[in-house]
């Protein structure tokens, strides 16, 4: 009896694991170029990236892309985090030179089969600078396995100009005729900061396209209390939302959540606060708000 039991167990968990499928926690962050001028302003990429590493590790990503990303950024990144693999290259010279947009992935999770990248423009294969763009543009590609459910997928990044109008317009044609050309009908993930927004018709070629749908609009439960894009500037509000994670239909969104936290930066000669509404053994100073980087990262919970 106990035997039977045991048996109607282990049966009964494979049925819901059948049912509900794997879960997979997938991010896309524009972690915002390390610049002199950040730094001036308090907003420096070394007091940034511990916290964005902390922030990465909490919320448990198990595969993000990132932008805006420089070779020592990666670097600096890959040593707090050192769970990670990536791949990618420099958009300036496909080595090290210029911006990334990087695919980050837990090493022991998953097993990279293959990967690339292509240059948004009609010369793809080699860096430059497509159609009306200020700068030049690059997609990475990974093809992966999950080690533990045996599922493979293609995760697509890239950063679009945001400049030039008709390059974000051809880049999502090219991105989508690529993800054709390349998934082989596997399931895609495509994440990126578009710079466009929802109401943009660049942004209808994507959605529009029956190969990928926002992740937004299918979420079961959505969370997003501001758009994608701060300036650095934590009171402001907008609902564009900028950056996106786009998926094929192989995929449930279970969760999606624009995440807005903040830390905080030491006022000088800022007394401390009082107030009748908690104990006397608290203490409290005026301190300000300040955001992680330029963009908020989105993170969604997706079944497979």
């Amino acid at each position: 009896m106990k035997q039977i039991i045991i048996t109607l167990c282990i049966c009964f968990s494979i049925s819901l694991q059948s049912l509900f499928g794997e879960k997979l926690i997938v991010a896309t962050y524009n972690v915002r170029n390390h610049n002199y001028n950040d730094s001036i302003m308090g907003n420096g990429w070394y007091r940034r990236c511990p916290l964005i590493c902390d922030q990465i590790r909490f919320y448990d990503f198990e595969i993000f892309g990132a932008q805006e990303v420089l070779y020592d950024q990666l670097k600096d990144m890959l040593h707090q985090l050192p769970e990670y693999g990536y791949v990618g290259v420099g958009r300036d010279d496909g080595n090290k030179k210029g911006e990334f947009a990087p695919i980050f992935y837990k090493k022991k999770q998953f097993k990279l089969l293959s990967s690339g990248n292509f240059w948004l423009s009609d010369i793809t294969y080699e860096p430059n600078r497509g159609w009306d763009a200020a700068l030049p543009r690059i997609c990475t590609w990974a093809k992966l396995k999950d080690l533990k459910s045996g599922f493979s997928f293609f995760f697509f990044n890239l950063h679009m100009d945001h400049i030039g109008v008709d390059a974000r317009k051809n880049s999502a044609k090219l991105v989508l005729n690529k993800i054709d050309e390349i998934s082989d009908g596997l399931p895609v993930i495509l994440t990126g900061d578009f710079n466009v927004d929802q109401h943009s018709p660049n942004y209808e070629i994507l959605e529009g396209s029956k190969v990928l749908t926002d992740s937004y609009l299918e979420a079961d439960v959505c969370y997003a209390l501001n758009g994608t894009f701060n300036d650095f500037k934590t009171n402001t509000f907008t609902d564009s939302r900028i950056d996106h994670i786009f998926v094929s239909l192989d995929f449930k969104v279970e969760r999606y959540g624009v995440l807005t936290d903040t830390y905080r930066s030491k006022l000088y000669n800022e007394h401390e606060l009082k107030s009748s509404n908690f104990p006397k053994e608290v203490s409290m100073q005026k301190y300000e708000a300040r955001a992680l980087s330029d963009h908020f990262p989105i993170m969604v919970i997706l079944n497979y």
